[in-house]
């Protein structure tokens, strides 16, 4: 059936009541969607009596950037701008350019005065920010591979030569116009992507979540013969007799 019905509800008992139904929301197959760490926990919970897209953590960010000309200020907001959802956000700059780690620095001290989550922020980039001298963008990447980073900002003149070195990140954003604060809202298939390092083995929620595959077997009769002595060895080797036999007589005919 297509989506024809919404519920205004939220929070960990939102995802009881679709995981384990109500008298008026009805129980679903599958549950996604970003939420806070008890939204997480409750998806933790009811994995396995329905399907979920995956456990979230804390957001994140990653920015390799060249230095030079590219704007202080404007690396430094994205970096607050993930570092202001939570104390445990993790906000990491990566530059060759020490004068531009330098300014960004100073953009760092100077703007976070004038944000109303101001704890937050410090809190944050106290515990899991860093600005980090790289060799050059060669490492950086290298770097952004092993970090795996949910968000992946690249400035750099050349962006997408440094983006075909990425294995590793949920979203990547290419130049200096793309702010990752556009992929939260309005750019972009979504906003719910693999934290925690798990990108290296996961991707963004997309339309192949929403698919699934059976798989098909047909066996023709002169396979089931050749295939029945292999069967029952592996079957007896694990003590299963009946297992086997089902082989055996199929080959028998």
């Amino acid at each position: 059936a297509g989506a024809d019905r919404v519920f205004t509800v939220g929070g960990a008992q939102a995802v009881a009541a679709l995981a384990y139904g109500t008298q008026s929301i009805p129980a679903v197959d599958k549950i996604t969607g970003p939420g806070n760490a008890y939204v997480a926990e409750a998806k933790r919970r009811v994995f396995g009596k329905v399907g979920i897209d995956m456990i979230a953590g804390p957001s994140e960010i990653l920015i390799l950037c060249e230095g030079g000309d590219f704007s202080a200020e404007w690396v430094a907001m994205d970096l607050f701008a993930q570092a202001e959802h939570d104390e445990l956000a993790q906000a990491i700059l990566l530059s060759p350019d020490p004068a531009f780690l330098e300014a960004v620095q100073e953009a760092l001290d100077r703007l976070v005065c004038e944000l109303p989550r101001r704890k937050v922020i410090e809190a944050s980039m106290a515990g899991r920010g860093m600005l980090v001298k790289v060799r050059d963008m060669a490492e950086a990447c290298e770097l952004a591979n092993q970090v795996a980073a949910e968000h992946l900002e690249i400035l750099a003149h050349d962006a997408e030569r440094w983006a075909d070195r990425i294995r590793h990140a949920g979203a990547i954003f290419l130049g200096p116009w793309s702010s990752e604060s556009l992929g939260d809202y309005c750019a972009g298939p979504n906003h719910v992507l693999p934290t925690m390092r798990s990108a290296r083995f996961s991707s963004p929620l997309g339309v192949y979540d929403f698919q699934k595959r059976s798989s098909l077997i047909q066996v023709s009769a002169a396979g089931a013969k050749a295939l029945a002595p292999l069967a029952s060895e592996l079957a007896l080797a694990e003590g299963l007799q009946a297992h086997a036999r089902a082989a055996q007589m199929r080959a028998r005919e």
